[in-house]
């Protein structure tokens, strides 16, 4: 493979000094790798021997890039297709909310979130009482935000949609904001025709510019006391040292060693004394990344205001019956159709976030009313909240498996089959529901989440990822 690089983007390079010499041979010379981590929520495990990211407990390399729609794995959500270096998010929120912990639930925004890894990544380091906000600005992004989201199945994710900078209302609100924010994509040239040809200085700068204001709001809604997590995929001090600096003397910030530089191939900060992390192709098995983390100064306090609204008898009832830990979770109807299980600690904030921002999904979206009834959802089939025992399993073959993602009707169900919802299944576990009205179902599978492969197009069988 072969591409030309902007001579002014080659120029630039020469300031990040040797440690960017193999830079730009790597990104017109080598192939990005293919990474995906597992779901260990879900039961999933990296198989033996496998070719393990050294930052991510959770993630291992694949020799080639795999027909992953044709995987049902992927449609259940035991595996997410991340790029590595990204995967190092998740290294560096172990460490702050260890940092950030102090008895309470923790409340965590991702800023930037979609198409959702780091959130994914942020997750596998909190509790079950923890709480992950999860925004998006554009709406077809936050789209496939909540899809992945659903696809992952925790319960403790809010997905919004708004500009990260409406946040600046919700003051003091968070203990730790992660803010991957929109940049000038160097880091991205290796596996992107786009990100080269859109790169020019002033892209740069507006880049730059346009990321101290999101930081600026960010600011106001961490808590004294919490932690801003702040990464780029480029490469340029302006967007990555320069704004941590920016930071640090506008903001009294502290700088936060993250324990993950010296090591596997990734260099400390240029041409600065901040505690930051790079990943530069060539030097690391993965794309571009800077990462670094900053404390706000103050106490934080120990006040979490909340408030308690009156639930509907009914779905109280369907928490009750499909959850596995009902008593965590309170039933709200944002919208008197639909409900969503929230937890418990977090009903006030989720109510004043509504107040802010468009709310996709306040908690796990758990039911629909239908007529008289409430109708479980899409969400609550993969979720790793509901209980065993909510719904029978209908267990299918591969040729099976694919019939339901691709939203065709179940026929020749077993004799007994109850007249209910039930969990299409593959290898034991749901890929979503179905209603048996008999010897058949009929397909409940969200028309926008269906597998669109042609027919001649999916192997004989699945492909083996975990």
């Amino acid at each position: 493979m072969s591409r030309q690089l902007p001579p002014l983007f080659l120029e630039s390079l020469r300031s990040l000094g040797p440690v960017a010499d193999a830079l730009p041979d790597a990104l017109v010379s080598t192939a990005p790798s293919v990474a995906v981590r597992v779901n260990t929520a879900k039961g999933a495990r990296i198989p033996d021997g496998a070719d393990l990211v050294p930052w991510c407990p959770s993630g291992f390399y694949l020799a080639d890039r795999p027909l992953f729609a044709a995987d049902p794995a992927w449609h259940q959500g035991l595996y997410y297709v991340q790029e590595a270096s990204s995967m190092a998010s998740q290294a560096a929120m172990n460490r702050l909310v260890a940092l950030a912990r102090d008895g309470a639930p923790l409340r965590v925004l991702d800023a930037c979130a979609a198409p959702g890894g780091k959130t994914i990544g942020i997750l596998e380091t909190l509790g079950p009482d923890d709480l992950v906000v999860a925004n998006e600005f554009d709406p077809h992004r936050a789209n496939i935000l909540a899809e992945n989201i659903a696809k992952w199945g925790a319960p403790n994710v809010a997905v919004t949609r708004g500009p990260a900078q409406a946040f600046a209302a919700m003051k003091n609100s968070f203990d730790i904001i992660a803010a991957d924010v929109p940049c000038s994509g160097e880091g991205m040239m290796r596996k992107d025709d786009e990100a080269v040809a859109q790169w020019t200085p002033r892209l740069v700068e507006s880049c730059a510019a346009l990321q101290r204001e999101i930081v600026d709001a960010l600011w106001k809604a961490l808590r004294p006391g919490g932690y801003l997590l702040y990464s780029t995929c480029t490469f340029n001090r302006q967007e990555n040292e320069l704004n941590i600096e920016y930071l640090i003397d506008t903001y009294g910030a502290e700088s936060i060693h993250l324990g993950l530089d010296g090591s596997d191939g990734i260099i400390p900060a240029i041409g600065s004394d901040i505690a930051a992390c790079r990943f530069l192709p060539g030097r690391v098995r993965g794309e571009g990344l800077f990462i670094a983390a900053l404390r706000k100064p103050g106490t934080p306090s120990a006040e979490r205001p909340d408030s308690r609204s009156r639930e509907d008898a009914a779905a109280r009832r369907f928490l009750d019956a499909t959850l596995a830990r009902p008593a965590d979770y309170v039933a709200v109807s944002p919208d008197k159709v639909s409900v969503e299980a929230v937890l418990r600690h977090h009903e006030g904030f989720i109510a004043r976030l509504r107040k802010q921002l468009k709310v996709v999904r306040g908690g796990l979206p758990v039911a629909t009313l239908k007529g008289r009834d409430l109708a479980p959802s899409f969400e609550l089939a993969l979720s790793t909240a509901l209980a065993p025992d909510a719904y029978p399993l209908l267990e299918l073959d591969y040729r099976g498996a694919i019939a339901y993602l691709r939203g065709e009707a179940l026929d020749g169900l077993p004799e007994g089959t109850p007249r209910s919802f039930i969990l299409p299944a593959w290898q034991s576990r749901p890929l979503g529901l179905a209603k048996s009205v008999g010897r058949r179902a009929n397909n409940l599978y969200p028309a926008p989440f269906r597998l669109r492969l042609a027919a001649d197009a999916i192997p004989p069988q699945a492909p083996k990822v975990v």
